[in-house]
Order: structure tokens, then sequence, then C-alpha cells
């Protein structure tokens, strides 16, 4: 294959890529992660919660048994957010299979797998993302661009009004999303590389 080819076959690569990881993003981040993972992967702390919940202890000191456990919330953090990456990589390798199968072209698995795990974790971990808006600039954005929503749960009778900084319709929402397609591409080139490099298509 002439050096011309190759370059357009690694652009065209490149291109779809980053089309299906951008087209399924949403998908992984907002359909397929769990209600629960997407609530606490951003934990950290030394302070003791439930392994089962991730409630704090010092709310309910009482419990026993497998009800019990505990861990700290870092750790139930980090065990969040890698349910949430398994997930996330698992709609990402199943889409980028099917569109390169189903127009003939085979990805090495380690290609793939090396490119499932540069696009997602650390910036769900959400100190990463901070520090990165911290650096340029965004700190005022962060607290300004913030949501009011109802606390207290279905049923609840009169919900108290919270203050939230992360979660849908905020800054910090805005920027991880932006953080990840960026990151998208850069998955789609490595993957791409790496393909190329084994010369198998």
């Amino acid at each position: 294959m002439t050096d011309r080819l190759r370059a357009i076959e690694g652009l065209a690569l490149v291109a779809a890529l980053t089309a299906v990881f951008d087209g399924v993003h949403a998908l992984g981040d907002q359909f397929v992660q769990r209600e629960h993972d997407a609530m606490t992967k951003g934990m950290h702390g030394s302070h003791l919660v439930y392994k089962n919940d991730g409630s704090p202890v010092e709310e309910n000191p009482w419990r026993h048994g497998k009800e019990g456990r505990t861990c700290t919330a870092s750790a139930y953090g980090r065990r969040s957010v890698s349910r949430h990456v398994a997930s996330y990589s698992a709609v990402q390798l199943a889409s980028t299979l099917a569109v390169t199968r189903t127009l003939g072209y085979r990805v090495p698995a380690s290609a793939l797998l090396t490119g499932a795990a540069v696009t997602h974790g650390i910036i769900d971990r959400r100190d990463p993302l901070l520090w990165l808006a911290e650096k340029t600039g965004k700190t005022g954005y962060i607290k300004h661009a913030t949501v009011v929503r109802k606390a207290g749960g279905e049923g609840t009778a009169y919900p108290e009004p919270v203050q939230d900084v992360s979660g849908p319709g905020t800054a910090l929402m805005e920027l991880d999303q932006a953080a990840h397609r960026a990151i998208g591409v850069a998955a789609a080139l490595v993957t791409t590389w790496i393909t190329l490099r084994k010369g198998r298509r």
C-alpha cells in the first residue's frame, strides 16, 4: 500500500470511529449508566459509607451483617465509576464492531480495547475535571451555572429545593461532555494508529 493510500485509510477510519464514539456517547452515559452510579461515581473521602448503597455510616450507625459492611467514600466512588466504565465501554465496543464489520473492515481487538480504555473513567471521578476547569479559568462558570432540584424523593409532599453543581443542566456537566468528546477523538486516533501499525483490515 502506498503512503497516500495508507493516509486515506487512516483518515477514513479516524472519521468513522470519531463519529461512532460521539454518536453512542450519550447512549452509554445517559441510558446505559445506572442512575446510582451516576450519582456516586464522584464520591471522595476517607469517611465510611455502607457498601450496599453508599450512604454515610454516621447517618445510621446501627446496621449489622451484610447491610452493615462499609468502605471509604473514595472506594465506593471508584467501584461506581468502574461499573460505569465497563458498561460504557461495552456500548462503545459493540457499536464500533457493528459499524466496522458491517463495512467489511476488521479492527484488531487490541486497538479496540486500547481505544475504549482511553475514552472514559478518569474524568468521571471529577477531580481531574475540576483541576482542568481551574487551570482553564472555568471555576466561575461552574459556580454560576448550577440548577435547583427537588430533594426528598418520590412521594414527598413538599420536596425541598437543593442546589446541584454537577448534574444535567450544569456547567460541570457541559465541561464533562466537552472533555469526553475531545477524548473520543484521541481514542479514535489511538485505535486507528494501532490498527494501521498491525496492518490488518
